[in-house]
């Protein structure tokens, strides 16, 4: 009767006693095969006792060492149905810090950086082996500086990939977001090999495992990347799917809106420098696209002083002979000048009507626009959260964030004219917009956010 392939003929030995050759049945739990050998020795306590290798490196043999080394065999094994068990088998039981310290000892590791590598086989077999291999690195036993650019390389084509198995996306999405975390080194390798346009594209799937991964990739190379290369990654029309948002993505989300918008920190941390040439130009743009005079050049410099005062003050702001001043305030900064300069380029005529309308105004009840919009920007910036950061839990994001490449001030446009529409509804003057307007105005912005999807 031929011998069943689990069942091997060991020697055992123990200073003092007779030899054992015993049959080992490999699928018997080890304290059994243990318990037998004390048996026979008549040795109580079996628990206290554990095998050795004899021969080469002397180590304990423990379940996990035996699983590691059949493992090992079998990925090696020339038969692929082998190689495929061994392998789904490896993606199971790795996520044992034991077993991967055992398996990693014998360089099993390495053996999938090579399959990979390759890329040979077929995809279940390769899904099993970057699986394992990702279940292996998350015991952070070895370091990912050490992986070959040939394996970064392959990983990211197969993100890059059209037509590829999404089982092997997902997990190749996952492995590079590990990179990328890992080490600035490994940031620009990858930022290098994964092209943007296929990142975004997998995040405009129907495959919701798949647009998280992405996503997930997406701000591991977001949060690692400096201010320049920040802006290269940046994408607007993020999401498409019309489905409900599950709870991981919605927390990427979050944190993507995030870390985009506080991108406005510094500006609005930024006051207005009066020596300036360039801040002072973009303040002189804001109240001639307001005020044209063409005769504005051939007056003195005297009578050119008091028109640019006069139409300051129209403008709406405080201090109309110097009205940098106004903006030297932080919060916000030189990013209520932005707001400001972005509506009247974007919307010169609704720009135009909200100024002439109010300055031509004699009662208290006109809508000061510079002042307004002073206000209305801080006012955006708490809403908004600008310069907090993203918290671990979050998931509070604004759907209408994902169509706009500049949501702050497509916000602000938006908002100044419905400020300027509740103004006049209420009748009301600066005193009431300082004490009073604040918390209703807010409102009126967060059914803004929530309603629109597209300004």
């Amino acid at each position: 009767m031929p011998q069943q392939k689990d069942i091997v003929k060991i020697a055992i030995q123990m200073p003092g006693a007779y030899p054992q050759l015993i049959q080992l049945d490999q699928k018997k739990p080890l304290s059994a095969v243990i318990k037998e050998v004390c048996d026979g020795w008549n040795l109580p306590g079996p628990d206290n006792y554990a095998l050795q290798y004899a021969d080469g490196v002397q180590t304990y043999i423990t379940e996990s060492g035996r699983c590691a080394e059949d493992l090992y065999k079998g990925i090696q094994s020339s038969d692929s149905g082998v190689r495929c068990d061994s392998l789904k088998e490896l993606a199971n039981v790795s996520t044992d810090v034991t077993f991967a310290q055992e398996f990693i000892s014998r360089d099993g590791h390495l053996l999938l950086v090579k399959i990979v590598e390759d890329a040979n086989e077929s995809n279940v077999i390769m899904t099993h082996t970057l699986t394992g291999f990702m279940e292996l690195m998350d015991h952070g036993i070895v370091s990912w500086e050490n992986l070959s650019s040939v394996f970064i390389k392959k990983i990211a084509s197969f993100v890059n990939a059209k037509l590829t198995d999404a089982s092997i996306q997902q997990v190749s999405l996952d492995i590079l977001e590990s990179m990328v975390l890992s080490s600035h080194g490994l940031f620009l390798q990858v930022k290098q090999e994964v092209t943007m346009e296929r990142l975004i594209a997998h995040l405009q799937v129907t495959n919701q495992q798949i647009q998280t991964k992405a996503m997930a990739l997406l701000m591991a190379l977001l949060q690692t990347a400096g201010d320049s290369d920040r802006q290269v990654l940046l994408q607007s029309n993020i999401i498409h799917s019309s489905g409900s948002v599950q709870d991981e993505m919605a927390h990427y989300l979050y944190v993507l809106q995030s870390v985009t918008l506080n991108h406005l920190e510094a500006r609005m941390r930024t006051p207005m420098d009066c020596y300036s040439q360039e801040q002072r130009d973009t303040l002189h743009n804001l109240r001639q696209a307001a005020f044209e005079n063409e005769s504005e050049n051939s007056l003195s410099n005297e009578r050119r002083r008091s028109l640019c005062a006069k139409e300051f003050k129209k403008l709406g702001f405080s201090n109309n002979s110097n009205p940098g001043q106004d903006l030297v305030r932080t919060p916000p900064g030189l990013l209520a000048l932005d707001t400001m300069f972005y509506f009247a380029a974007r919307y010169p005529d609704a720009y135009s009507r909200f100024v002439l309308e109010n300055s031509s105004r004699e009662d208290k009840h006109e809508c000061p626009f510079a002042r307004s919009s002073i206000q209305l920007t801080l006012i955006l910036c708490e809403i908004l959260r600008i310069g907090e950061p993203p918290s671990e839990t979050g998931s509070d994001y604004h759907p209408v964030f994902f169509s706009q490449d500049r949501l702050m001030e497509e916000l602000f446009c938006v908002c100044i004219q419905l400020l300027n529409k509740t103004w006049k509804e209420m009748r009301a003057t600066q005193e009431d917009f300082d004490k009073e307007m604040h918390s209703e105005f807010d409102e009126k912005i967060n059914t803004v956010l929530m309603s629109v999807r597209c300004i």
